[in-house]
């Protein structure tokens, strides 16, 4: 009786992921329109940077009221997960196709039925490859694998995306065949996509809980979707949502676990505190990672976009080089003082130089990047700040934004005097990385204070 159960156990719950992919199936065949493709979001243009600047002992600026500015909520969402949970398929035959991705081995079962050539891509072409794919049981062992990957490694919704993409275009020797596999993983996983045709080429449109800068979309039913790939600016996509399906976010909430190689050692240290400094490194698939994320805002605002960045965790490997030397410096230290110590380390220890100079267009950074490029502006001086602040200190920061600069503030628990802001209620002190040697508390001088805004960042 008990082996009757279970079977009928499994069977149900086969029955309900194999009914969402038969809707699907049916979908792919008839439901295609025509879109064409929408002009790429250009990362806001902000006024003319505001150049660093020395601070002159005694240098005041006008005073800053203690006035609110407004703030935007960041809420960071869980991960798409399947429609319902993948069970494993007990097997004993089934070998490991592993992929590097980023410096790390990844190993999925994948079944020989996967690797499909399409040509001529058809609607009726991609909906049989589909059926195939969901009628191989040994596929829920591939997707299981894929999933598992992205929790032992900490994946965000865009390095597993990537990941897919790697595995899909290392297992499958046809383009088409290799988009289709990694299109059906990602949909399984629970993430919202469309399957578009470009002529004979086969491609998927990803969905976003933000919005992307600098990337062509296509708007199917009020949404936005964003290629994979560089399409036509006109093609045919099937417009059927899959059962639960969830657009990506672009957050980072946890530190990605790529690869094991540091970068050659920097040191950066303070010209005002000889004790703080440190040698640091970062992972080397870390910043190779970061080159390739993409600019995105919460909400259409654009403020948010830095938040992106000031967000994600620094490298487990980056804070053992770099928090033991600083936790040394400041361990005695006040809050003040402690902030005022590794304001000046990001003051002094790093270089400034415009994006567009250095890269020919705006580029915000993650806090290891600025640890690893040679040179970096106030929003990236601004991010990696918060970082150390909240980290070491234990303190909430916001950036705060003027035209044409970004600094940060720090909540203290001490009574802090100089310029500040009130953020709901809470009184957050001026912390300004470009205004060189400046302390905690003052503001540069010339920054139009009557058009500032802030975002509070998570701890």
């Amino acid at each position: 009786e008990y082996e009757a159960f279970r079977k009928q156990a499994v069977e149900n719950y086969k029955s309900f992921r194999q009914e969402c992919n038969k809707k699907y199936v049916q979908f792919l065949r008839e439901a295609w329109n025509s879109y064409e493709m929408s002009a790429p979001r250009p990362v806001p243009l902000d006024d003319k940077p505001v150049p660093p600047r020395p601070y002159a002992d005694g240098e005041k600026a006008d005073p800053v009221e203690l006035t609110p500015v407004d703030v935007t909520p960041v809420v960071v969402l869980p991960q798409p997960e399947p429609v319902e949970p993948v069970k494993e398929v007990p097997s004993h035959d089934e070998k490991f196709f592993f992929v590097d991705f980023y410096g790390t081995q990844c190993g999925v079962r994948l079944p020989a039925s996967a690797n499909m050539i399409l040509n001529n891509c058809t609607a009726d072409v991609i909906a049989d490859a589909w059926e195939q794919l969901c009628t191989t049981d040994r596929m829920d062992n591939a997707i299981h694998d894929c999933l598992e990957v992205r929790e032992s490694h900490n994946l965000c919704d865009w390095a597993y995306l990537l990941f897919l993409d790697e595995l899909s275009r290392k297992y499958c020797s046809d383009r088409n065949g290799a988009t289709l596999l990694m299109t059906y993983l990602y949909c399984q996983s629970g993430y919202q996509i469309r399957v578009a045709l470009d002529g004979p080429k086969l491609y998927m449109l990803y969905g976003s809980r933000h919005m992307i800068f600098n990337k062509k979309y296509f708007v199917i039913d009020g949404q936005d979707f964003y290629p994979f790939g560089d399409p036509s600016e006109l093609l045919e996509a099937c417009n059927a949502a899959f059962e639960g399906e969830t657009p990506m976010s672009l957050h980072i909430d946890k530190e990605q676990i790529l690869g094991t190689d540091l970068t050659e050692s920097r040191t950066i240290r303070s010209d005002l505190y000889n004790d703080v400094g440190a040698d640091v490194g970062v992972p080397r698939s870390l910043i190779e990672f970061y080159d390739c994320y993409p600019s995105s805002a919460i909400d259409g605002n654009p403020m948010t976009r830095w938040a992106m960045y000031a967000n994600a965790p620094l490298a487990g490997k980056t804070k053992n080089l770099l928090y033991p030397a600083l936790a040394d410096a400041i361990g005695s230290c006040r809050e003040e003082e402690a902030a005022n110590k590794l304001l000046n380390l990001i003051q002094t220890g790093l270089v400034y130089e415009y994006d567009e100079k250095v890269w020919g267009h705006d580029r915000a950074f993650f806090a290891e990047e600025s640890l690893y490029y040679p040179y970096c502006d106030c929003e990236d001086r601004s991010i990696l700040f918060s970082r150390l602040v909240r980290d070491l200190l234990g303190l909430d920061v916001a950036l705060i934004y003027y035209p044409g600069h970004l600094a940060a503030a720090v909540c203290f628990n001490d009574d802090v005097n100089g310029d500040a802001v009130i953020i709901d209620g809470r009184k957050f002190v001026i912390c300004d990385p470009t205004y060189i040697g400046a302390p905690v508390g003052t503001q540069m001088p010339g920054l139009d204070s009557g058009n500032t805004r802030a975002i509070v960042l998570q701890r």
